[in-house]
């Protein structure tokens, strides 16, 4: 037997065990306050993970744009929004639209930020405060100081035509252009606020994915089906 333990076998098998098992057992224990501590800490471990892969991939994304330049930074993005928007599209398709929203919505709540959801008659407007992504990296200053992320300098289409664009928010033209390159229509539509990390971002889920405007598609440097509604 091992002398020098620091745990006991219950203490490991704890520490091994997924947090929202702990959480329902508390519930089932009826210990809603244990389960209200264990929430709180499943959501700084979930935020942690979050924080890293974002800085993670923005990183990559600087690392390539600094030393290959433009070109090559659309084409990662392009590759990597392709990988993981690609099911999408069918995944939407047919839903109506309250179950479209429900979809991004859900999705978007992986940024653990608070949301804010309008309605009007042609769409539905989703926006975090702020966005949990790229938003707040501008929070934090990582567009700052020696160690900066990139901002792309020129304008272009990945930019949405601005200048000075945070690196990683030019993924958000890829996700409705490569949509469209797949379906003939936006999933959903992302319109970046006036000045990122200030001015939200907002996400648009069209009720007739048909009727998506021309202007939408413009934006993406993209031409509306011929076939598609006004």
């Amino acid at each position: 037997m091992t002398q020098n333990r620091l745990f006991s076998d219950q203490d490991l098998k704890e520490m091994g065990t997924q947090t929202v098992g702990l959480v329902e057992r508390a519930i089932d224990n009826g210990d809603y306050e244990e389960a209200k501590r264990l929430a709180r800490r499943m959501y700084r471990e979930f935020s942690a993970m979050h924080d890293v892969y974002v800085n993670w991939v923005t990183a990559i994304l600087t690392f390539v744009y600094n030393r290959y330049g433009d070109e090559a930074l659309q084409d990662a993005q392009r590759a990597g929004v392709t990988r993981w928007i690609t099911p999408i599209p069918q995944i939407y398709a047919g839903k109506d639209a309250k179950h479209r929203a429900r979809l991004l919505v859900s999705a978007l709540r992986g940024h653990l930020q608070p949301m804010e959801v309008r309605e009007d008659d042609e769409k539905f407007i989703i926006m975090m405060h702020p966005c949990g992504s790229g938003a707040r990296l501008v929070h934090q200053g990582a567009y700052e100081g020696p160690n900066s992320y990139a901002k792309i300098k020129n304008r272009q289409a990945m930019t949405f035509g601005r200048r000075n664009l945070p690196v990683y928010c030019a993924h958000c033209f890829m996700t409705t252009v490569v949509a469209i390159d797949i379906s003939g229509i936006p999933v959903f539509v992302t319109v970046p606020g006036r000045t990122i990390g200030k001015d939200p971002c907002q996400f648009h889920i069209y009720k007739d994915p048909h009727a998506v405007p021309q202007e939408v598609y413009a934006m993406v440097g993209k031409e509306k089906p011929i076939n598609s509604k006004k």
